[in-house]
Formats: structure tokens, C-alpha cells, sequence
């Protein structure tokens, strides 16, 4: 059993880049779906599908970017807001990575948003993880 599903998923992709996979499957989820679909609009992942049919053995099946230098596009993968203790902003709080070059996830009243759409939006909430 995972106590934190969100960690998995972080981890289940950190550990697929740090050996060069070209695509990694994690449990679905639809806060996991809305969290790749984020990642693959600003560009940290090349595509993320639903694979299975039957409701209870879905995965995602997230395809991993790399550069042309066999790098990874993912630097860092961190989980900000955990179980033990939740981290909650307001939208004139919430931080910005590298200089804008990274990325904070947050679940608020509309929805998981990219830090840059919350501010957008004016809506604050909880800060999920980060990524640059």
C-alpha cells in the first residue's frame, strides 16, 4: 500500500530518468492525469496516455524527455506539501523557481494548476511539488 501516491509517482519518475527509460507507468489517478497533463504542456515530458480499460488496472503511461545531450529535461522532482504537513499559499504568495524557469504544482478551488495559471486564476491553494 502507498501512503502518499504523489511521492510514488514523483519517484517512479526520477528513478526512470536517473537510468535513461524512455517512458515509465504509474498508476492512474485523475490528480496524477491533471499533474502530467501540466508537465507536458510546459515541456518536462514529451506525452502522458491512459492505458487500460478497466477502471481499476489503469496506468499512465508518461513518455520522458531528454535533450540532445542525453540529459534529462527534469532536473529536480520534489514534493513540497506532504501528509505529515501540508503547505497552503495564497496566490500572492506562491513561489517562483529558477527565475521562472521552474514549475510549482497546486491544487486549489479550480482545480490542479501550474503555479503561473493559479496567479493567472488569483486562486491560492496547496502547493503539491515543484519541478525545474
Amino acid at each position: 500500500m502507498v501512503c502518499d501516491p504523489i511521492a510514488d509517482m514523483f519517484t517512479r519518475i526520477r528513478n526512470a530518468l536517473m537510468v535513461k527509460h524512455a517512458e515509465v507507468l504509474i498508476p492512474h489517478s485523475n490528480l496524477k492525469e491533471s499533474l502530467c497533463k501540466i508537465l507536458v504542456q510546459e515541456g518536462f515530458v514529451e506525452s502522458c496516455s491512459v492505458v487500460g480499460d478497466v477502471a481499476h488496472k489503469r496506468s499512465l503511461a508518461v513518455v520522458l524527455k531528454y535533450r540532445d545531450d542525453k540529459s534529462p529535461a527534469i532536473r529536480n522532482l520534489k514534493r513540497i506539501s506532504k501528509s505529515s504537513k501540508r503547505v497552503y499559499v495564497a496566490c500572492t504568495q506562491i513561489p517562483k523557481l529558477n527565475s521562472g524557469f521552474g514549475l510549482v504544482f497546486l491544487s486549489t478551488s479550480k482545480g490542479v494548476l501550474s503555479g503561473k495559471g493559479a496567479r493567472l486564476a488569483k486562486v491560492g491553494g496547496e502547493l503539491i511539488g515543484s519541478v525545474h
